[in-house]
């Protein structure tokens, strides 16, 4: 455990108070309405809607009833290792994807026990396997155009006839033989299936892309490091802060032809604003995690972009990270929202980083409005807000061959890539969150293609209090917290609200929770097989009543101890995960299990 805690504490919430002053006297904020269209009782993509809010209008399960919740149905996904994956719901149809080897399930829920109607098998390379970073996960499949779409691990990008299971088209756009694979769940809008690539631990260079949905055919691609041309930057980008700006940054910002092997890979969630046809994501960590091998702000990595959805161009582009020290990812979600800010109304997005700061960003520039501290941290003293750059705290920088310990937080963050929820009954965001401090020491590597890529030694810890997880709600207006609920292990999975004002998510020891939306009391829990890192959804079934469904299924980089069968004596394993999570294998077991609730 950290040995400061009460110094983490004093200085986090002091600095939030700072940073956020401004925020208090914003109105509720609430998603557009192109972005977010109303209540349908489907879910069809795992984000539910392009604003990615994972809110239900739904409200048949409610702080009075969800007590009473029971099992509807259970079905098994034949695959024992992490499910981060969301189930989907078209109509009657329910569809779900397992982790490696991605099969794609249909279940009718219009006959009693929801019997499956096919399933199709893509048939990876089995060698994916071991170039995969964190487990084989996959985090859902998508709908749109009377087609599911999906990614695989091996980095083909398949369409499927949603009512048949008839292979449509199947796309190849990586190579496992440069450690190129893919995990994420693609955003389809309008024309365009949009992914990216994973494999930042690998020394790959990111990139993302957007496919024809009617051919599978590349239609643009863009990189998250190299010249202009490749990062597809020209006259419409128009960077806010001046570290944004110049030519080439892509290629100035590194060491020479560092940012060949430069990381940036996408694998989070997409968002997209149909009013400016923008889409946002963020490119990941650069490689290799050592930073001392690559001097300069290391663009365009570890940040969010802003890009047109038709053409792929940048119309901005802002670094959460400048030259990243601890592995933090900019692939966490952003939710887009419009509020009031100092009289006048803004689309901004919400971003809770894994740096521990919970941004307002205007989507329309990129300008930071707030960056308030969600949780715990020792590793910087916040953002300043007149550059947009990090404030580092220089005894926490990881000097070459030196151990730098009681680093707050980890390599996987506050928070990793388990996505928040907003509700527009409450107006906060609900977050689910690690608590968890490291020892770090950087060693230099070698690039070899397909081969891992890394540069430090790290052993994680639990952070202050002694506990791994939080599942925190998070007033957006007032900039702070609202209330935290306490786990033993990290938060891994993710959340969902409802109109309910019932909030649902799991925990990585199995239990299914579902807590009130305003006060964090837990209404109801159910013990499933395994630990859960999946994404809860809701639908209205064809008998007219609510479901919640979770799919249970322990394993991703924190579950990884148990999934792949790891020595809890080697805290090195798992990138240092092992060390925090010797006990999970004590209170869960590996499974596969799709779960479907709903009241008597």
């Amino acid at each position: 455990m950290c040995r400061f805690v009460g110094l983490i504490f004093g200085v986090t919430f002091a600095l939030s108070g700072l940073i956020t002053s401004a925020t208090a006297q914003t109105a509720q904020p609430a998603p557009p309405v192109a972005a977010a269209p109303s209540e349908d009782g489907q879910w069809v993509m795992p984000t539910k809607n392009f604003a990615g809010t994972r809110y239900s209008e739904l409200s048949e399960i409610n702080t009075d009833n969800v007590k009473n919740l029971q099992v509807a149905f259970t079905f098994s996904t034949g695959v024992n290792k992490g499910q981060e994956s969301s189930p989907i719901v078209v109509g009657s149809t329910m569809y779900i994807l397992s982790p490696y080897p991605n099969i794609l399930y249909a279940l009718d829920l219009s006959r009693p026990g929801a019997p499956l109607k096919w399933q199709y098998n893509p048939k990876p390379d089995s060698a994916a396997q071991g170039v995969a970073c964190c487990d084989v996960v996959n985090r859902g499949p998508t709908f749109a155009n009377g087609r599911i779409y999906f990614t695989t691990l091996d980095a083909n990008v398949v369409a499927v006839n949603a009512d048949t299971g008839e292979e449509v088209w199947k796309t190849k756009i990586g190579d496992i033989n440069k450690g190129e694979t893919m995990t994420m769940a693609p955003l389809v809008a309008k024309d365009k299936v949009v992914v990216g690539i994973s494999g930042g631990e690998y020394g790959v260079r990111g990139w993302i892309e957007a496919l024809d949905a009617a051919s599978g055919k590349s239609v643009w691609k863009a990189y998250s490091t190299g010249p202009d041309q490749d990062v597809k930057i020209g006259s419409a980008f128009k960077a806010f802060y001046d570290s944004e700006k110049g030519k080439d940054l892509g290629v100035t910002t590194w060491p020479p032809d560092a940012w060949q092997q430069g990381g940036g890979t996408v694998w989070g969630f997409i968002t997209y604003d149909p009013d400016l046809n923008l889409i946002f994501y963020g490119p990941g960590n650069p490689g290799p995690w050592n930073p001392n091998q690559r001097p300069g702000d290391n663009k365009w990595t570890n940040g969010v972009f802003a890009r047109n959805l038709d053409t792929g161009e940048a119309h901005w582009f802002y670094q959460w990270n400048p030259h990243d020290l601890f592995d933090w990812d900019g692939i966490n979600e952003n939710v887009l929202l419009d509020l009031d800010w100092k009289g006048q109304r803004r689309k901004v997005l919400v971003h809770p980083d894994r740096n521990g700061l919970l941004y307002v960003v205007d989507r329309t520039t990129g300008e930071v409005l707030s960056a308030s501290f969600y949780h715990a941290v020792n590793a910087h003293q916040g953002v300043d807000l007149a550059t947009g750059r990090i404030k580092i705290n220089q005894d926490k920088y990881p000097l070459q061959n030196k151990v730098i310990r009681d680093i707050c937080p980890t390599a996987p963050g506050a928070k990793d890539w388990s996505p928040s929820a907003f509700s527009n009954k409450t107006g906060y965001l609900y977050i689910p969150h690690n608590n968890l401090c490291m020892d770090w020491e950087s060693v230099e590597p070698n690039y070899v293609a397909g081969t891992p890529y890394i540069g430090a030694e790290v052993r994680m810890i639990p952070g202050p209090g002694g506990h791994m997880g939080e599942f925190s709600a998070w007033d957006i207006v007032a900039g702070k917290e609202v209330w935290t609920i306490k786990e033993r292990f990290p938060a891994w999975g993710g959340a969902m609200a409802t109109a309910g004002d019932v909030v649902f998510y799991g925990t990585m020891e199995g239990w299914f929770k579902a807590v009130h939306a305003r006060t964090g009391e837990v209404l109801w829990q159910f013990k499933t097989d395994s630990g859960i890192i999946g994404q809860p959804t809701t639908y209205r079934g064809p008998d007219g009543k609510q479901y919640v469904a979770i799919i249970s299924g322990v394993g991703g980089w924190a579950g990884a101890i148990v999934s792949n069968d790891l020595d809890p004596r080697d805290g090195t394993a798992a990138k240092g995960f092992v060390n925090a999570m010797r006990d999970l294998k004590n209170v869960t077991t590996k499974g596969g299990t799709l779960y479907v609730f709903k009241l008597p």
